[in-house]
């Protein structure tokens, strides 16, 4: 298949291009560098997928030298001329769109950000793949969209109307757009709510990151709520295994049903304290915790309802947190460790 993902320089995008190029599809991946955090670290993840970085410039087409099938082009959402080309250039049967403004606190100060990369580069998106007659849009949603919802597990069902953050807002305002252009289109569309991803080329605003890096600099980590607070951490490769399947199985949409949402996570919260817990065994070094109340935008729990997404596709998350995050671990000193602290 000839599959766009958007966000490739990434965590998750660049994790999802590189096992689908493994996979032998032919892969053009697109990003736009911007500096919400350290470009270093984005291009480090290019680099590792076989991309020249040092010769990377806007629109400009490169190859990877270790996947032949994987193009990458420095590209904006946003830009919808350069998009509509894009499209035109190749004829994708499948989209995989994972680029977005991320971060729940950093949009309560930069709320244009992420109506700009969330709202208008998802429309440019939508209608590239209406007028490219592309076969499937696979795009990622957000478990942030249940806000402060009290009934665990979270399914698909549940109300999400209250969006307690604009990131929140502007994943749910893309499930309404998917179902639009599915509903007047006929455009096939599959939002995946991702629930607390962790592992190796995380983003450094992520928790996990944020712990590893203060308690390795044996500075306090800041634990909102008290430590009453519970995840539902899912490892890195159990998401791309669940966004391959997505993306390369017969899915059961059917012509009176070209909408689909599924919740994708480990579907077994674990306690904030536990997992810092586990993290501190990995590194092999005590944190120093300081307790703070619950931040704005924040909610207590999450936990996702996955049996959907296993009905549908076979979806079996396997890693365990002890071994997500001393794979984690083992990265990070390895790699993040002695070239970004």
């Amino acid at each position: 298949m000839t599959i766009l993902v958007t966000g490739t320089a990434g965590f998750i995008g660049f994790h999802v291009a590189k096992a689908l190029a493994i996979q032998g599809h032919q892969v053009v991946g697109i990003d736009n560098l911007n500096g919400y955090y350290n470009v270093q670290l984005k291009l480090a993840r290019l680099k590792a997928s076989g991309i020249a970085t040092e010769i990377i410039a806007y629109n400009k087409l490169l190859v990877s030298t270790t996947h032949p099938n994987y193009h990458f082009l420095q590209l904006d959402i946003t830009d919808n001329i350069a998009i509509q080309a894009l499209f035109k250039r190749y004829k994708f049967e499948v989209v995989c769109h994972l680029a977005a403004q991320a971060g729940v606190r950093y949009s309560l100060e930069n709320p244009r950000v992420y109506v700009n990369s969330n709202v208008l580069g998802f429309v440019n998106i939508l209608e590239a793949c209406r007028q490219g007659q592309v076969q499937h849009l696979v795009y990622a949603s957000s478990s942030s969209i249940y806000g402060q919802n009290t009934d665990v597990p979270f399914t698909i069902n549940h109300n999400t109307n209250r969006p307690i953050s604009l990131y929140a807002a502007t994943k749910k305002s893309n499930e309404l757009m998917a179902y639009t252009y599915s509903h007047i289109y006929k455009l096939k569309t599959t939002g995946l709510r991702f629930f607390t991803v962790y592992g190796p080329w995380g983003r450094p605003d992520m928790a996990y990151m944020l712990f590893a890096n203060a308690i390795i600099k044996q500075q306090p980590i800041k634990i909102f709520n008290k430590g009453k607070m519970w995840r539902d951490f899912t490892f890195i490769a159990d998401i791309v295994q669940g966004i391959n399947k997505v993306i390369t199985q017969q899915s059961n949409h059917s012509p009176d049903n070209l909408y689909k949402l599924y919740n994708i996570g480990n579907s077994s919260p674990v306690n904030l304290l536990r997992f810092i817990e586990i993290l501190e065994n990995a590194l092999g070094i005590t944190a120093i915790k300081h307790f703070l109340p619950l931040q704005d935008g924040d909610v207590t729990t999450t936990w996702a309802d996955v049996s959907t997404l296993i009905q549908d596709f076979g979806y079996a998350p396997t890693t365990s947190l002890e071994e997500g995050l001393q794979l984690f671990v083992d990265w990070y000193k390895k790699v993040y460790l002695p070239t970004f602290i």
